[in-house]
């Protein structure tokens, strides 16, 4: 037993130090140094195999026999070519195919894949190969897979729905809209509601900094707090001063909603920068609040116009293109990141993590908490629909169009 604990001790010192052939020839010195007995001890000691022993005790002869110089072994190995385990994919052959056609069976939509139905996972992956009579760990599907071409990814936003035919000519004449009411001085925004956020001490994603093991605690549950209940956060972007506006709603998201919202924006914002201002042009998605097909959306359109002494021009993203938008990914999504891991415990907290979003390309914005109430199912007549002032451009005047005071 001394022996034993001896060399284990020697073993557990070199064994960071040295390449696999260094302690094969170190074991069989060890082995030899103690005579009868020795294999079996260094091997207890050290975890070796009497096999891989009594190869170093080979090469020591080798050695030995000709003239204690070492026996070469091609550059850059430690074994002779054919030594060690055989790689999984040469004890089996079918191995690559048989987790190719998992994967890209599941990936195709194969409603016979075993892992249509479940994620995949390198432990699924590994649990069907096991179970076809391979032995495999989820470490060497996972190298396996890399070897392959393949690397772990997320879901893509790519689709977005059916493309309209007269979509690219529609962006066409946004852009050139957007060019001449700038050429002018004139005032261009983006306009749209962000999602509702559900206000208390809820989690958020994302994450922040804090004492380590020290993370602000939340509700387990998110059910609705009665009285904070949801917002709704309403966005006007100056597109060329790169400036924004959002107004925090407590109630329904409608276009009464959105005709205050821009309103808010012209008296706080808009008639500071643009003192001289005659018109205003307007880029929105089509559906929504402001919807194309909304009646209520051109009722209050012509009384903010008449209210403001203002003709507001409108054009509209074709149908599926809503995240072209400017203010999709010039001004929310910073707010998102700017509150990213911080539960929105309050309505004024959340206006002040709005209005505290900035960023390296200057953009800069207001919020205000609008606690008005705007009731849904509002009704507008064909007689009101007909008072309104409205002039419909040539190309798609459902899309394009006019209101003056």
């Amino acid at each position: 037993m001394l022996e034993t604990e001896r060399v284990r001790e020697k073993f557990k010192v070199l064994q960071p130090l040295l390449d696999e052939r260094c302690l094969r020839v170190w074991a069989a010195t060890e082995a030899r140094s103690l005579g009868h007995g020795g294999i079996k001890t260094v091997a207890s000691a050290c975890g070796f195999s009497r096999r891989s022993i009594e190869r170093g005790l080979a090469e020591l002869q080798s050695q030995k026999a000709a003239g204690d110089e070492t026996v070469p072994l091609p550059a850059g190995r430690i074994r002779r070519p054919g030594g060690g385990r055989k790689t999984l994919v040469a004890n089996n052959p079918n191995l690559v195919a048989e987790l190719e056609r998992l994967v890209d069976s599941a990936t195709r939509g194969d409603p016979m894949s075993p892992l249509r139905w479940t994620s995949k996972s390198t432990e699924k992956l590994a649990g069907e190969l096991q179970a076809s009579g391979c032995q495999i760990s989820t470490r060497s599907v996972a190298k396996l897979l890399k070897s392959i071409g393949y690397s772990l990814q997320v879901v893509r936003k790519t689709h977005e729905g059916g493309k309209h035919e007269d979509r690219d000519q529609q962006f066409e004449h946004i852009n050139i809209s957007v060019r001449a009411f700038q050429a002018c001085g004139e005032p261009v925004i983006s306009i749209d509601a962000k999602k509702k956020e559900l206000v208390g001490n809820f989690t958020n994603k994302g994450r922040e900094w804090h004492l380590k093991g020290q993370p602000e605690e939340v509700n387990v549950y998110d059910f609705i707090d009665k009285e904070l209940g949801k917002v709704t956060p309403y966005g006007v972007l100056d597109i060329a001063a790169n400036e924004g506006w959002v107004s925090v709603g407590i109630d329904h998201d409608t276009a009464e909603f959105a005709a205050e919202s821009i309103r808010r924006w012209w008296l706080e914002m808009g008639c500071l920068r643009y003192p001289k201002a005659t018109r205003l042009l307007i880029t929105a998605d089509g559906g929504g609040s402001n919807g194309t097909r909304v009646r209520l959306w051109k009722k209050v359109l012509q009384e903010l116009a008449t209210g403001l002494g203002l003709e507001i021009h409108v054009c509209h993203f074709p149908p599926g293109t809503s995240k072209w938008n400017k203010i999709e990914h010039r001004m929310f999504c910073q707010i998102t990141q700017n509150w990213q891991g911080r539960p929105l415990v309050s309505r004024q907290v959340v206006v002040n993590l709005i209005g505290q979003t900035t960023t390296k390309t200057g953009l800069r914005i207001k919020a205000a908490l609008d606690e008005n109430i705007y009731p849904t199912k509002q009704q507008v007549s064909d007689a009101e629909l007909a008072a309104i002032k409205i002039t419909r451009h040539e190309f798609h005047g459902e899309w394009n169009y006019y209101i003056s005071p």
